[in-house]
């Protein structure tokens, strides 16, 4: 990795950094934004929602929008506005003013974390320095999530909680003068066609954001309920528009042929199943509370052991694994882990305490750190020159789109065998989650890519082929 690469990858880190730590330090200064506001908890949410509605919904377009018009300078763009608009949110006079400037965080989101990995695929080939690239992204990351929790609350005890959102501003400024300097102007490629699917993008957009809201209010209400299935249902006739637009137009937004690769339809089913599993996560910060009687300082303390596995071996062992094992082994291990872990929290020992939950906290952290960077390295693989971006948002979509599912089915299960929520619905939630993980590992264990992670060289010349014949054994 040249002094140049490591550059790079520090700058997309500055930006990724931003979306992470932001989405965790607003979650803990949620309380204090709704007392100032005198809003119900009802409105007061939209603060951290609305931001993830518009951070899934604009993912695809943006990714491909950058393999249109150039990676850097729609990154770039993104960067500006995710900047600017942290300093009017924490200008922010009213709640409205709030949730709308949060609502353009999220587009600007999508815009720095779609282009993000395009510039990565393209500065680092396929191989042990794309590997090593990935996991150290993941590492950082996810150390960058704790630290913004713990941030969070200090700054908002001591400055309010609008230095929460000004503390962007200087990060994106840093990172906005670094990337100019040091990122090519055709980093990530061009797509072939120079002009953008303006109806697929209206209509992938609208059903995205539908159905990010679908489970979104699942989470509360249920998903068999009329306030889900509406919205749910406008988001199916929606997204079947778009797969109609998208078969008959001549430059489509997201080329159909692209989706039916076996390796890029394989890679993201699976990154939707993995990341299901850590809506379950959530379920187990309630019972902490609810159950084990926990304050909400010490249930954030509770998950520093997953927060070290991610770092140290999502950062390191990762790519470690994949160089010497290939893709389909470590996404064989990595749900074999998942599920493993989920099972394990199943029982609930409630005598047991902390103890009780903390093998399967363990399981499920060591499979999905080491999970997250080979599906993300899965959904590159093979693509073309001007498919990067289109790659990266399609496999972020999936991860984005699997949080909130994963959470409102279990959630779903949860309460039909336990409608108050009490131990024996928690109990169900976990159960239910592994078994949505038994389907990602029988897919894991059909996954077929050629072993791109250990390839170099002059063989990544010939990968785009390569992707094109990956299949189901």
């Amino acid at each position: 990795m040249g002094s140049h690469a490591r550059l790079i990858l520090a700058v997309i880190i500055a930006a990724a950094f931003l979306d992470v730590v932001d989405f965790s330090v607003v979650q803990v200064a949620l309380p204090t934004i709704q007392r100032e506001f005198l809003a119900p908890l009802a409105e007061s949410q939209w603060v951290t929602g609305v931001y993830g509605l518009t951070l899934a919904g604009f993912l695809m377009v943006s990714g491909r929008a950058g393999d249109v018009y150039g990676q850097k300078r729609l990154f770039m763009f993104g960067i500006v506005l995710f900047t600017l608009s942290s300093l009017s949110a924490g200008l922010a006079p009213s709640l409205l003013s709030l949730v709308v400037s949060r609502a353009i965080q999220g587009v600007a989101a999508a815009m720095t974390t779609a282009t993000a990995l395009a510039i990565l695929a393209a500065t680092f080939p396929e191989g042990k320095e794309r590997n090593r690239a990935f996991g150290v992204l993941v590492s950082i990351l996810s150390a960058g999530f704790a630290a913004g929790s713990i941030a969070g609350g200090i700054l908002t005890a001591a400055f309010g909680w609008r230095s929460v959102m000004f503390v962007n501003v200087p990060i994106g400024a840093v990172a906005t003068i670094l990337a100019q300097r040091f990122i090519s102007r055709n980093g990530g490629g061009r797509a072939t066609s120079r002009r953008l699917d303006i109806p697929g993008a209206i209509t992938v957009t609208a059903g995205l954001i539908l159905l990010v809201y679908a489970f979104t209010i699942a989470t509360t209400d249920g998903l068999f309920t009329i306030q889900a299935a509406l919205p749910l249902g406008l988001s199916a006739v929606t997204l079947v528009a778009f797969l109609a637009i998208e078969y008959r137009s001549k430059a489509p937004l997201m080329p159909l042929a692209f989706v039916r690769r076996r390796t890029t339809l394989t890679a993201n089913v699976l990154s939707l199943v993995v990341s299901s599993s850590a809506g379950a996560l959530i379920v187990l910060t309630v019972y902490l509370q609810q159950v084990l009687g926990y304050s909400p300082l010490d249930a954030g303390l509770a998950f520093l052991p997953a927060a070290a596995i991610f770092f140290f071996v999502g950062g390191w062992g990762s790519s470690w694994l994949m160089n010497r094992l290939g893709l389909k082994r470590v996404l064989v291990i990595s749900t074999t882990f998942v599920t493993l872990g989920l099972a394990a929290l199943a029982p609930l020992p409630v005598s047991a305490g902390y103890l009780g939950i903390l093998p399967g906290t363990v399981l499920w952290a060591l499979g999905a750190s080491i999970g997250f960077p080979a599906l993300a390295i899965a959904g590159l693989a093979g693509t073309k020159h001007g498919e990067e971006g289109l790659a990266s948002g399609l496999i972020q979509t999936s991860q984005r789109l699997g949080f909130p599912l994963g959470l409102s089915l279990v959630l779903t299960v949860a309460s039909a065998f336990d409608p108050g929520l009490g131990l024996s619905g928690f109990r169900y939630a976990f159960l239910g989650a592994a078994v949505l993980s038994v389907i990602g590992l029988g897919i894991a264990l059909r996954f077929r890519g050629e072993d791109v992670p250990t390839l170099t060289g002059q063989a990544t010349a010939d990968l785009g082929a390569v992707g094109e014949q990956s299949d189901f054994e």
